[in-house]
């Protein structure tokens, strides 16, 4: 039994039968399971965005109520206030710049966009265009927006984005 044991030691390959009378048993090997990463979808960061806008402001509570039975001054009210929370949650994770930092209503070339001119998406002519090429400028309607950055809060495992604000049960 040494012999044939020492012999299946150098092979690598201990007998079970020998193993066994000395108690020792070939430990099975598992393989451990790795989780699984979370399948990021292109639309969970609009539903988290579009969450957090009515964990904070209630902005699906607004939008999705009926407005016409109220009146003006109730709707500019309840504005106000949807407005200002919308801002501050905004705020609080992007950083927002105007694509042309210029003043409205004045004449704008597009090169005071900067590097961003070189983007089709960064400005779009409006009104009297030309039939060929592009216009060398125009007066500056609206500035246009930018994010600077984005730092939403990270997504948890157990957390659905399409669940935007849970129902709410009062036990009496």
């Amino acid at each position: 039994m040494a012999f044939r044991s020492f012999f299946a030691i150098l092979g690598g390959n201990l007998p079970a039968d020998i193993a066994a009378e000395f108690g020792y048993t070939k430990a099975s090997r598992k393989i451990a399971e790795v989780p699984k990463p979370q399948e990021v979808k292109t639309s969970d960061g609009a539903l988290q965005l579009l969450g957090i806008l009515q964990r904070d402001a209630r902005l699906l509570d607004f939008l999705m109520e009926e407005i016409g039975p109220y009146s003006d001054d109730q709707v500019g009210s309840a504005v106000r206030n949807v407005h200002a929370q919308c801002h501050d949650s905004l705020s609080k994770y992007f950083k927002f710049a105007p694509v042309i930092d210029g003043v409205e209503g004045t004449f704008t070339k597009p090169e005071s966009a900067g590097a961003l001119a070189r983007d089709p998406n960064a400005i779009k002519f409006i009104g009297n265009l030309p039939a060929q090429g592009k216009p060398s400028g125009g007066v500056l309607r609206h500035k246009g927006w930018r994010a600077d950055s984005a730092s939403l809060p990270a997504i948890h495992q157990k957390q659905s984005v399409s669940i935007l604000a849970p129902a709410e049960l009062e036990v009496e």
